[in-house]
């Protein structure tokens, strides 16, 4: 038990008077005083989760299955390993095979999950740092595409770290204040998450100080943000669509008045569906009118909020506005491109990519397929995967073409050993045991999964991380 958690009077007060009745005050500081139990999900983009579970058993480590996400388990390891090595510089970790992520975070993608099975258009309204987004995309296994927005500068780099790590191809990011989205991206998507920025009183467990300039004055404030934030996710949402709205606080301030005052201003034009059926042992957590509402000690787990609805109808909104500024991107052209897919086939027998090919003055991008639609609906701060330079003999790849299609992959694909992955993800360049006469790029992959790219030098294969990726940390062995 932590005593160093903080949990004010007045908080306790205020949670006193929504409480479910079957809960107890005394369970929840309990609850919320006890660390959280570690838990990770695997990332199918990149690998299987009997596979990962292997690997799991090979490093002695013991997973219990999240029971309301397939890919989700806590895990333990022994002491010796969590004081000796962060689980965020295992090879699994570094790898992208998995992300360390709190169970009760994976509930919002689950949630969405039915609906992304024919979606086209997804939005992910406050990304960073990207769980959910990473959920996301492998949940749609990279089809389709995927706006995910952050309106912080340095959380949208941390974001953007985040996807390329995981794989994710299908992706263009935004860096806006989410409530632009009703107006200029009007009736544009299948599905939304609007993980809402909140006051964070269900993080308790994970930071003693969670609560510490806690007053209800700051739930009202950030509750009139939420609800424009709702409304412009409506807005943005197509007939048919599905949005979910989450939070991972415990205040009805911010999670069921925010839902009342949608349902208020549209109660023609959507509808709740409830989420007790979501997975077995859901009901223990859900509301009256069928939203998930997680208390710490219901799964021990953080705190969270979750909520479902469907947009039955159409409304119009008299705010619709029109971007200005020409799309600066236009289609490699025919013959480039044909050379450019020679060149796939003859280094890694690669055949073809899913995608468009787009260029910006030297720049090679892949966007996704059903991109055309929301291409100059707004400013994107990135789009797609850029996948490499142009210049007189060809295209020089970049990371991201070898950590979204390095698994397709069949020549010119080595694996790496712990200490070789160590030298890469600090920014060296990687010994060979025996000379090579291989020549050109190479995909490294760790843990079977592609981890970037190198150039065969002879003995040694030049790095071609980038920089901002570059640690300087213990690495994957102790």
């Amino acid at each position: 038990m932590d005593a160093n958690t903080y949990i004010p009077q007045h908080f306790i007060d205020d949670v006193n008077t929504y409480l479910p009745a079957h809960l107890t005050l005394d369970g929840f500081l309990n609850a919320c005083r006890r660390p959280l139990r570690k838990s990770v999900r695997v990332n199918t983009l990149k690998m299987s989760v009997e596979d990962f579970q292997r690997y799991a058993l090979d490093k002695d480590w013991t997973l219990s299955p999240i029971p309301w996400c397939s890919e989700g388990f806590w895990l333990e390891r022994s002491e010796h390993e969590e004081q000796a090595l962060a689980l965020g510089n295992t090879d699994l970790h570094l790898s992208g095979a998995m992300y360390v992520q709190e169970a009760s975070s994976m509930l919002p993608p689950m949630a969405l999950k039915e609906s992304l099975i024919n979606a086209t258009h997804v939005l992910d309204m406050a990304s960073a740092p990207g769980s959910k987004t990473s959920q996301l995309a492998a949940l749609m296994n990279n089809h389709g595409v995927l706006v995910a927005n952050e309106l912080s500068s340095s959380r949208l780099k941390v974001l953007s770290a985040t996807l390329k790590r995981m794989g994710v191809g299908n992706c263009a990011l935004s860096h806006f204040d989410g409530a632009i989205f009703g107006d200029y991206m009007y009736e544009c998507f299948d599905s939304i998450l609007l993980d809402a920025p909140c006051s964070g009183e269900g993080t308790v467990r994970k930071d003693a100080d969670a609560l510490k300039n806690w007053s209800i004055e700051s739930n009202i404030d950030i509750a009139k943000v939420q609800k424009n934030l709702i409304k412009s996710a409506f807005y943005a949402l197509k007939p048919g669509g599905t949005l979910v709205y989450s939070t991972c606080t415990l205040t009805p301030l911010e999670n069921q008045q925010v839902c009342e005052y949608l349902l208020t201003e549209f109660a023609e034009h959507l509808e709740i569906q409830p989420l007790d059926n979501l997975f077995a042992g859901a009901e223990q957590a859900t509301t009256s009118e069928g939203y998930l509402h997680v208390w710490p000690q219901t799964f021990d787990s953080e705190g969270f909020f979750i909520a479902k609805f469907k947009k039955r109808a159409s409304c119009d909104n008299p705010d619709q506005k029109v971007k200005k500024g020409a799309f600066p991107f236009q289609p490699f052209d025919k013959k480039s491109s044909q050379t450019f897919y020679t060149e796939l086939k003859k280094q890694f027998e690669l055949t073809s990519l899913s995608g468009i090919l787009m260029q910006r003055d030297k720049e090679l991008w892949l966007f996704p397929e059903q991109f055309t639609a929301i291409e100059n609906k707004i400013k994107y701060a990135r789009l797609g995967i850029h996948l490499g330079m142009i210049h007189k003999n060809g295209v020089r790849l970049n990371h991201e073409f070898a950590t979204v299609f390095g698994s397709q992959c069949k020549a010119n694909v080595i694996a790496l050993n712990n200490e070789q992955a160590n030298d890469y993800f600090q920014g060296k360049d990687i010994r060979l045991s025996e000379p090579s006469n291989a020549r050109g790029e190479v995909v490294l992959t760790l843990c079977g999964c592609p981890i970037g790219l190198g150039k065969w030098q002879k003995n040694k294969i030049k790095n071609s991380l980038p920089r901002d990726l570059v640690q300087n940390t213990q690495l994957i062995s102790w």
